[in-house]
């Protein structure tokens, strides 16, 4: 049975069945709204109950030949029929016409379907007479104006709901059977917004991507220096009031937890401001922040401080310790208060401390002290101190010295089997087993198991059974220096961090005698690898690297008649790699080697003006038998191994420095160079000690290049332009070595 002929039967039976069975179907709140409404226009009555009757009985509705007059009983085609009846009978009644959007076959089937159409429009007039009649019967109070108003909405409503119904059993709104006008014009209106929406899109993005590629194409034509150079830390600060061309004590170590290496300083200051006597002199240890230059604590000593070590730790969570080391006393304070932890009473003490492994067993490192009394001048006593309690571990050990001369050491030695000595001399160098002193100055076997080895192939060089030392230098000639072959071991010698200090004592050392002789002696077995002979050096040499050998190059200077030579020796065979003269006296500081990105150090040095400069570059002038006099101002240089014709004028002073260290800072890249300097006065009395920060990133950005004269061992075809050299040294970093 198809759908039309099921709704025929159902419009039949709907046509006999009585007026008063079809009050079930027709709901209470349908009634009184009918009912409401046709009191105010009883005329609307009629297409109100069609319309009621029609969703009772779920039949498909039929449009009526008027606008707002809708017959539910003659729905009687099938589906397709009464879409295309739709078709026909819809959009006549608002005046429009469909060809617009279908075109020809629009026209034909309206055509087609004429004579049916006039058949259905009087069965339906007919029907609705019939309903109308039945509902006047029924609702006799309902007015025509309500029964009007009810039929137009009933219209409208089930025309959309046909529509809507019909659109989705034929596939939408593309279909023949829902296209119209409103359609085509909401697809033009679409593809309109959508097109404005691509070119509003488009003027957003094209700019934004330029701007992008701009920003990327800068940032890799135009590198930008690491840093803004200045921001860093730059002081100056007077201190004391006793100057001269004695070093004072100088110690960096970080302490306030800012990354940065702070300055700890012995001060000597004078009570009464006209004169400076012994009487009146006050003696304290200053710590200084490496950030402003601002005084973090200030500890008074009953004298005068010789050597300030920090850096040994009780445990991993407690604060940094700092030994201050004076001629009598030994104390150890707290790195960020200054207040004092421990104090022991010594003689004579000659030297820093050396930071030995654990002998206690307290997880704590101990300390060896050198004391040389003055009534015995050959008699060195060695004394261990925990480093956790300050007490004496045992008794002092002394060892009759035979020679004269400098003392040197101690120095704490790891040999390639594990086994510790300790390097020691007046003159010469001696060295004896740290578990030898151990024994003699408690009378115990040492508790950890490292102190107990020996090496045999150093114990094989003693001279005698009975004897206890290892000669490791005798000669004719006085030993002036010895230190481990350890980059970075004069700037940072002052360090008891545990880990710098056990790189020190695995490697083999550089010695100085007889005031001209550089040589290098192999651990394993005491020879000199080579020896370099030159005019009498006066400084300990610095360490760093010059070549790409991998093997640290030794820079030193040497001063006379009033010229100062500066020179670098290969540290593999002793040849000489670079020498520059100067017009100066005899140096008073040390050279400080730093490491920088490409491998190579740079050596930084104080010098007066260059002998062999450019015509450009005013020489020094002597006066005749003035040689010696020294020149009223100082220059800091930077020597870079990659332009060895190059000297970086960095600064000038008149100021007399006494001695200098170098800090890093690993998150800028960069090293503060600190001095300590005396200020001259134009009385007898010494000027105040100034103590002066200064970053070397920012000293190179606005330092002068000196050309030197050209060397037979660095011949150079190009001489290198202003720009490029401009660029290498301004985009120069530092690193730790």
């Amino acid at each position: 049975m198809t759908a039309n002929s099921k709704s025929q039967d159902a419009v039949g039976q709907a046509q006999l069945q009585p007026a008063g069975q079809l009050d079930p179907l027709i709901s209470a709140a349908s009634r009184r709204r009918v009912a409401d409404q046709s009191r105010i226009n009883p005329g609307s009555i009629r297409g109100e109950m069609a319309a009621a009757l029609s969703r009772a009985l779920k039949l498909p509705g039929k449009k009526g030949s008027e606008l707002g007059e809708y017959d539910p009983l003659t729905q009687a085609d099938s589906e397709d029929e009464s879409e295309e009846d739709d078709l026909v009978l819809n959009y006549p009644r608002n005046g429009l016409g469909r060809d617009g959007c279908l075109g020809t076959g629009s026209s034909k089937m309206r055509g087609g379907r004429s004579g049916r159409l006039v058949g259905a429009e009087d069965e339906a007039q007919e029907d609705e007479d019939e309903e109308e009649d039945e509902w006047r019967e029924r609702l006799p109070s309902k007015s025509r104006q309500g029964r009007d108003e009810m039929k137009g909405v009933q219209y409208w409503n089930h025309r959309d709901s046909g529509r809507d119904r019909m659109g989705d059993d034929r596939g939408g709104p593309g279909s023949l059977g829902s296209a119209g006008l409103g359609v085509c014009s909401s697809d033009v209106e679409e593809k309109r917004m959508r097109t404005k929406n691509i070119i509003r899109t488009a003027f957003f993005l094209v700019p934004v991507v330029c701007a992008t590629l701009l920003v990327l194409l800068c940032a890799f034509l135009i590198p930008c220096q690491k840093g803004g150079l200045g921001n860093r830390p730059q002081w100056e600060r007077e201190l004391g009031d006793l100057g001269g061309v004695t070093p004072p004590a100088l110690a960096l170590w970080d302490v306030d937890g800012d990354s940065l290496e702070d300055v700890f300083l012995g001060v000597t200051e004078c009570s009464n401001d006209t004169h400076c006597t012994q009487g009146n002199k006050i003696y304290s240890a200053v710590a200084l922040s490496a950030a402003s230059g601002q005084v973090l604590w200030k500890k008074v000593t009953r004298e005068s401080v010789m050597y300030i070590q920090c850096g040994l730790q009780f445990s991993s969570q407690s604060s940094p310790v700092c030994l201050l080391i004076g001629k009598s006393v030994l104390m150890a304070v707290d790195g960020t208060t200054g207040e004092d932890l421990w104090s022991v009473l010594l003689k004579n003490i000659e030297m820093q401390t050396v930071l030995l492994p654990d002998l206690q067993g307290d997880s704590v490192p101990d300390l060896l002290v050198a004391t040389l009394p003055a009534d015995e001048a050959l008699d060195l006593s060695l004394t261990l101190i925990s480093g956790q309690t300050g007490a004496k571990l045992g008794h002092p050990v002394p060892f009759n010295l035979t020679g004269q001369g400098k003392l040197i050491g101690p120095m704490l030695h790891e040999t390639q089997q594990g086994a510790y000595y300790i390097l020691f001399g007046l003159g010469n160098v001696e060295a004896i087993s740290l578990s030898d002193i151990y024994v003699r100055a408690t009378g115990e076997l040492p508790i950890t198991q490292p102190l107990r080895k020996n090496d045999s192939t150093w114990e094989a060089l003693k001279k005698t059974n009975t004897s206890s030392f290892i000669h490791i230098y005798r000669g004719s000639e006085r030993v002036e220096f010895l230190l481990p072959l350890v980059a970075g071991f004069g700037n940072n010698h002052n360090s008891l961090d545990t880990a710098s200090n056990l790189n020190n004592t695995k490697c083999e050392w550089v010695l100085v005698y007889g005031s001209s002789k550089l040589s290098v002696l192999r651990q394993s077995d005491m020879h000199k690898k080579w020896t370099f002979k030159s005019p009498p050096i006066h400084r300990q040499p610095t360490l760093g690297h010059f070549n790409n050998d991998g093997v640290l190059d030794l820079f030193f200077q040497h001063s006379a008649n009033g010229i100062m030579t500066a020179q670098v020796i290969d540290g593999a065979d002793g040849l000489l790699l670079w020498t520059a003269e100067f017009a100066c006296p005899r140096p008073l500081v040390e050279a400080s080697s730093i490491s920088t990105s490409n491998g190579l150090s740079a050596f930084v040095f104080w010098a007066g003006e260059p002998i062999k400069a450019q015509k450009n570059v005013t020489k020094a002038t002597v006066a005749p038998g003035a040689a010696a006099a020294e020149p009223l101002i100082r220059k800091l240089f930077l020597l870079h191994p990659v332009y060895p014709t190059i000297l970086l004028e960095l600064t000038s002073t008149t100021h007399t420095t006494v001695t200098s260290s170098v800090s890093y800072q690993e998150n800028q890249k960069d090293a503060s160079y600190i001095t300590v300097s005396s200020r001259p006065t134009p009385y007898s009395e010494p000027g105040a000690r100034i103590v002066k920060s200064m970053s070397l990133r920012a000293a190179i950005s606005k330092g002068q290049i000196i050309r030197l004269g050209e060397s037979s061992k660095t011949l150079e075809p190009i001489k290198p332009s202003v720009f490029e050299l401009n660029r290498f040294f301004r985009h120069l970093s530092f690193k730790n070595q």
